[in-house]
This record gives structure tokens, sequence and C-alpha cells, in this order.
């Protein structure tokens, strides 16, 4: 699934339509989104970006159905590009093309969890990836959405990310402190990754 079917089931949401009502300058600047390939619970957000306050509604769209927007500081002055809702990477498709670049790059643990931003950066749909590995690892990559090309890969220790990354829920129905305790987690990977985008955004080389 790509992110249009998300970002239309939100726009259709009560909360929503009262941000949009209060903030009629917002726009679209990213979809984040927690892939748990073991359990099956995933995690879906939904950013904009508010002009006139330089801030972000996060939007979280939780499983049964509700959606719990929060309003974030941006972690930069620099106004983030808009992102278009038209996306050529569907979502259960990042699996495979990790899989093929770890190939051959003789990478041969398997893929647990992919944690996934898709941005506008310079212009371009970019997908920063951080996946959790059988061996306890991260891979971290960057992939181009209109040509599905890996840009960038490499692994790091999970001992700098095991603090950020949400804990695998359990199979029963979780609390309302665990949902609350895993959305504070999800705020602290998204910034992880806001770090990594800002990182990018430095390597790209300058427009004349």
């Amino acid at each position: 699934m790509k992110i249009q079917p998300y970002i239309e089931k939100l726009n259709s949401s009560q909360a929503y339509k009262d941000f949009e009502q209060k903030h009629s300058d917002a726009f679209l600047i990213a979809g984040f989104f927690v892939l748990d390939l073991e359990s099956g619970q995933n995690i879906s957000q939904i950013d904009y970006y508010i002009p006139s306050q330089n801030k972000v509604a996060a939007f979280n769209m939780m499983s049964d159905g509700q959606t719990d927007v929060k309003i974030l500081e941006m972690l930069t002055k620099k106004t983030p590009e808009k992102l278009e809702i038209a996306t050529n990477i569907d979502l259960e498709a990042l699996k495979g093309i990790l899989e093929d670049e770890m190939k051959n790059r003789n990478m041969s643990e398997e893929i647990k969890k992919i944690i996934a931003i898709v941005q506008t950066v310079e212009g371009k749909k970019v997908w920063n990836v951080n996946c959790v590995l059988s061996g306890m690892e991260i891979l971290k990559a960057h992939i181009e959405d209109s040509s599905k090309t890996v840009l960038r890969m490499e692994k790091a220790s999970v001992l700098d990310y095991i603090k950020k990354i949400p804990m695998q829920q359990q199979a029963q129905k979780p609390k309302k402190e665990d949902i609350d305790k895993q959305l504070q987690q999800l705020d602290k990977m998204k910034e992880a990754l806001q770090k990594e985008k800002i990182k990018l955004d430095k390597k790209q080389p300058k427009k004349k």
C-alpha cells in the first residue's frame, strides 16, 4: 500500500478537519511508518507543517481507527519541503528493495522491523529507513522514491538506537499507558530520523 490511502483516511477524520479549520496554511511534509514484521502491529504517522507557528502537527493513526495529534517544535529553522501525496514505492515493497541491496553487499541478516520516513529532499522524494536486523544490528538506508534506488546503506550498532526504537507490542490488547509510552518512543525515533534527514540535506549539492 502506498501512503495516499493513509492520508485520505486521515483527511476524512474529525481530528484533521478540526485541525484544518484552525491551521488553513498547513501542508503535508512527511509520512512516518513502523512496520513490525514479526508481530504485524504497525504504526502510521502523517506530519503537516504549520508555517505561521513553525511547528509540526504529527497525526498518529491508531489501529483502532482513532487519530491522535501532537504539535511538535521544529528541529531546524529551515522550512521543510512539501510532500506530494503520490509515491512510487509501496510500504510493503521497502523490505524487498532493502533485501536485494543487502544481498548485493553480502549481508545475510533478516529484517525484523522497518522504521521509515518519506520526505522531499532537494525536490526528490526520499525514504529514510532504519531496520532492526536479526543480528541485533541497525540497518540505515536512503531510498529514492522515483527510481526505487538505494542511495546509501550501512549497518550500525543497536546500542545507539535501542532506547529510541518502539518496543514490540504484546499479543494482547495494549493498555492506554502502554500506548502513551509507545507514542513517546515513536517521537524519539522520529527525532533521530529527522536528524538523519538534516545530515542528508547538508550532503546534497547546492542548486545553481
